[in-house]
């Protein structure tokens, strides 16, 4: 028992833990990210990592989350900054594309909801969550420019669900490293879906 508060108290704290684990992905990929590996790098053993994280499967969402969390206060700022809301929209594509191949927040996303096959519902919960965050920001910003008479009149949540399912299909592509789609390609079809079925014309 004292050793174990020994290591609490020695312990990194846990963000440091799953920067360490975000930073390992981004470098190496995900494959070379283990248990035994991850404490090396912070100092700790992997039992201890187990300690506090119970699996492999919670490490790797509790560092989405954590990556979640830095991305959902660029998107807040990105989304409450002056401009229109066309502009403000071009922005959250942006940020919601990868970056390229191997992008280590989609690359961890896809093990993440690979693994959802035999999460159990809390987990799923959680990951409803971070999926939910995007969801409702967006439905926002569209019901926005409804009202400022920059998008057509449709329904916010369902045309929000739509991009959604086109952004994720094109990105899943991109951080795969799909050949003959790229990260400028995604974003012209989605410049050209929104031109098509969002964007309001004067007419």
């Amino acid at each position: 028992m004292a050793g174990a508060a020994r290591a609490r108290r020695n312990a990194p704290p846990r963000e440091e833990v799953l920067a360490a684990a975000m930073d390992m992905i981004a470098e190496r990929g995900l494959e070379k990210l283990t248990m035994a590996g991850l404490g090396r790098e912070v100092g700790m053993s992997s039992g201890h990592l187990l300690y506090y994280f119970r699996s492999k499967d919670e490490l790797l969402l509790r560092t989405l989350e954590w990556s979640e969390g830095r991305l959902g206060a660029e998107r807040g700022r990105l989304l409450t900054r002056e401009g229109s809301a066309a502009e403000r929209l071009e922005a959250y594509v942006d940020l919601y594309v990868p970056d390229g191949h191997r992008d280590p927040h989609w690359t961890l996303w896809l093990e993440v909801w690979n693994r959802s096959q035999n999460a159990d519902d809390e987990a799923r919960e959680r990951q409803a969550a971070i999926e939910g965050a995007w969801h409702r920001d967006l439905v926002a910003l569209i019901a926005e420019g409804i009202s400022r008479g920059e998008f057509r009149p449709v329904d916010a949540d369902r045309h929000a669900a739509r991009l959604r399912a086109l952004l994720d299909g094109f990105s899943i592509h991109v951080a795969i490293g799909l050949r003959g789609t790229d990260r400028e390609q995604v974003i012209a079809h989605v410049r050209e879906f929104l031109a098509e079925t969002l964007l309001a014309t004067d007419s």
